[in-house]
């Protein structure tokens, strides 16, 4: 076995799907089935059940996934000491939303590359819900994120920046909303609201707080495509207030005027615990630290 087969595993372990993980990992379905079965042929172990439904690691497979992350480090910590030259090299892989990319991380960016140009950055995006999914799965070295009501245990976080979660209409389309004694009636606006994660759980509080039970017409993934539906009329909807600032589509929509205003979302880079170990994980760690005192600094 070799470190790319080690690192093909551990993804597929996170992902348990063999079309996600080649498609993340640039190899081709059948390349990546052929790796795992040289594993398991080395093994004389199978490391995954895998039928027409769904894929599960075995109980070797949970055992072997623990040797590949220690392996991984390992390999990583090594290559490290055994550069003469003092340069940092290795690989990072960071999860982040769109948004994220425009009004984030763009600078903690610049200055890691500047400072660690040989280390190999992956970047992969989508909803910022699964952010820490993508983490706890080994997808992701760092995740930007919205840190949850509790932190849980193991997981390390630097808040970059807080945005207001808000509440949107359509701009075109005043007939979408629905008043009662000049008061918005709830039980029959239509509500488009996130499939999962902080905001539909900040929803959710709101709502039984106010023992309203809504008229939910959709619940999509994405921040964005809640902006899309609410411009054209499909219903009020709930995102981050720094979502809606770097939308193209911001001019389709309105800012409502909601009391009591939902929890603001504090947002900023996350890692296990465990990885901080990782020189190239702590690199850019140290770096976003710093990015998070000049933020303060200018507040």
């Amino acid at each position: 076995m070799n470190i790319r087969e080690l690192k093909l595993f551990r993804h597929l372990a996170g992902t348990l799907h063999f079309g996600r993980t080649s498609q993340a990992c640039n190899i081709t379905p059948s390349g990546l089935t052929r790796s795992m079965q040289r594993l398991e042929n080395e093994l004389g172990r199978q490391l995954f059940h895998r039928d027409k439904r769904s894929v599960r690691l075995t109980p070797a497979g949970q055992l072997f996934r623990e040797y590949a992350e220690e392996a991984i480090h390992r390999w990583s910590e090594l290559q490290n000491r055994l550069s003469r030259d003092n340069v940092l090299r290795g690989e990072l892989s960071l999860y982040c939303s769109v948004t994220a990319i425009l009004s984030i991380l763009p600078t903690i960016f610049r200055k890691f590359r500047e400072a660690h140009p040989e280390v190999v950055l992956h970047l992969q995006t989508g909803d910022a819900a699964k952010a820490l999914f993508k983490l706890y799965n080994g997808e992701a070295d760092i995740s930007v994120a919205a840190l949850p009501d509790q932190q849980p245990d193991g997981l390390d976080f630097i808040e970059l920046i807080q945005t207001p979660l808000i509440f949107i209409a359509p701009g075109n389309h005043q007939q979408t909303l629905v008043y009662n004694d000049g008061a918005i009636d709830w039980q029959h606006t239509p509500l488009i609201v996130p499939e999962r994660g902080l905001s539909r759980d900040r929803v959710d509080r709101w709502l039984r707080e106010k023992h309203i039970t809504p008229n939910i017409s959709s619940q999509v993934a994405g921040n964005e495509a809640i902006i899309a539906m609410v411009g054209m009329g499909c219903g009020v909807g709930v995102v981050p207030q720094l979502v809606l600032e770097q939308s193209v589509l911001r001019e389709q929509v309105r800012i409502l005027d909601v009391v009591p205003r939902l929890e603001s979302f504090s947002v900023g880079v996350c890692t296990a615990t465990k990885n901080r170990c990782n020189p190239v994980i702590e690199a850019f760690w140290d770096i976003a630290i710093s990015e998070a005192f000049d933020h303060e600094g200018t507040r």
